[in-house]
């Protein structure tokens, strides 16, 4: 069973989503709060697996409370409100889900529905999950320097990936490996792929935007449905045929080589291209350690993280691959990414595993 707090403001609004997930056999709502403030008591409290969360309430906004959130006490939250068109950021924020409230006309039944399957998807993260095995994470501003501060005037601005690993590619192809970036919509459609790979790849890296303390838990869904070997990247790992690497939820995953192998060096850094992890800076130490011998899968999610790097490794001779905007939940990386030119082939979800075999063999270039 797994405990719900719901934060909204609304009194009759925390009623009805309370009675929906108490009707959702795994899940109880133990407590509801009318605002942040009173939300923060209520998580000590209670120590709820999950919270729902509003955007639009009072003495606090319902984003900045996230973000504090996951700052201070990282934890599974879903984003229930009627403000769509914000719904595209919260997922940068920490949220593993959004559910907009009823439209006019909608049934209580279909907003029932689509709170229950919301639900129901993360049962893979709130097994793992407990509130006592993520450490908190420090503020960003304490953690940065005048040099690279992040914050300027108060405004956040966007890192480029220069100002963390410089650009440097690789002019000879070196041994193959693969790397794979996706956002919003990426845990499923990451599964779908997994699933129909074959055993001996060439190594796979992958960088999913994902919050904190939940990316150890999908590596091993990941590792559970596939036959490759997929592990939570550790630091200096030697990247080997067969095995995949997922980036941690709050440290950036690149290659660095060693004498003849590749390994991993995971960068404790800014956030780039508004993301940590960064596709982008994944590409960028691809693109510099093995350049036209690696290839590139660019898949659903919003932004364009990985779009500028994509390019890089495009003009290097490397293997591009974009999933097509119909079978993305969100076409926004994937997008950016061809409209800079940096893509060579485009192709639709069920067929992302193939590309991959097909390139590993050697059959695509």
């Amino acid at each position: 069973m797994y405990t719900v707090l719901v934060i909204d403001d609304s009194v009759s609004m925390r009623r009805v989503i309370s009675d929906m997930i108490n009707k959702i056999d795994e899940f109880e709502v133990v407590g509801t709060a009318n605002d942040a403030y009173e939300a923060r008591g209520k998580i000590k409290e209670l120590e709820p697996d999950l919270v729902t969360i509003d955007l639009n309430m009072p003495k606090m906004d319902g984003a900045v409370f996230l973000r504090n959130l996951m700052k201070l006490h990282p934890m599974p939250a879903i984003v229930i409100s009627s403000e769509g068109a914000r719904g595209n950021s919260i997922f940068d924020d920490g949220a593993v889900g959004f559910v907009e409230k009823p439209a006019l006309g909608e049934s209580i039944a279909s907003f029932g529905d689509r709170i229950k399957d919301n639900l129901l998807s993360l049962t893979f993260l709130l097994k793992k999950y407990t509130l006592k095995k993520p450490k908190p994470i420090k503020p960003i501003e304490k953690q940065l320097t005048k040099k690279n501060s992040l914050i300027q005037n108060g405004i956040e601005r966007k890192v480029h990936p220069d100002e963390v690993l410089a650009s440097t590619p690789a002019m000879l192809p070196g041994s193959k490996v693969i790397a794979i970036g996706s956002s919003t919509g990426g845990v499923e459609s990451l599964l779908t792929v997994f699933k129909s790979l074959a055993s001996n790849l060439s190594p796979i890296i992958i960088t999913q935007h994902i919050p904190y303390g939940f990316s150890n838990s999908f590596a091993m869904r990941l590792n559970d449905n596939s036959l490759v070997n997929v592990c939570e990247a550790k630091d200096g790992m030697l990247l080997e045929k067969g095995h995949a690497y997922l980036a941690p939820g709050n440290m950036h995953l690149t290659i660095v080589k060693k004498g003849s192998g590749y390994y991993t060096k995971l960068l404790d850094e800014l956030k780039v291209s508004r993301h940590k992890p960064s596709v982008d800076l994944m590409f960028r130490s691809l693109n510099n350690v093995v350049g036209g011998g690696a290839m590139a899968v660019i898949m659903t999610g919003m932004g364009d993280d990985g779009a500028l790097c994509m390019k890089e490794l495009y003009d290097n001779k490397a293997y591009t691959l974009a999933q097509d905007e119909k079978s993305c939940v969100v076409f926004g990386m994937p997008k950016q990414a061809i409209q800079k030119g940096g893509v060579k082939d485009i192709c639709s979800l069920n067929e992302i595993a193939s590309y991959i075999t097909d390139f590993s063999l050697g059959k695509r270039r």
